[in-house]
């Protein structure tokens, strides 16, 4: 949620059918909400929705079993792994 501070500087016009708008209204008005909050609200939800069904990865049966597998067992780390992990503890932790 975008913090109630946050200030709101830019502008979004969209046109809509008259019925459009009274459902709109009508919805605004059942969460007793102004229709412009309404509307950001509902746009920013839909946007987030988007995004996260973008991000999400989706895989085959047999690549799931794969990846589980991978999880489960997972293969022991060769030379290039143990080069970095040592690396890795010795600049970083």
């Amino acid at each position: 949620m975008v913090a109630p501070s946050a200030m709101r500087t830019e502008r979004l016009d969209a046109r809509v059918t008259p019925e459009e708008k009274e459902m709109i209204e009508t919805a605004a008005n059942l969460r007793g909400t102004s229709y412009s909050d309404f509307v950001r609200m509902a746009l920013r939800e839909a946007a987030l929705n988007t995004i996260r069904e973008h991000e999400l990865l989706t895989l085959g049966q047999e690549s799931r079993k794969a990846f589980v597998e991978a999880l489960l067992n997972p293969p022991k780390p060769n030379e290039k792994a143990l080069a970095a992990a040592k690396r890795f503890k010795r600049e970083i932790a």
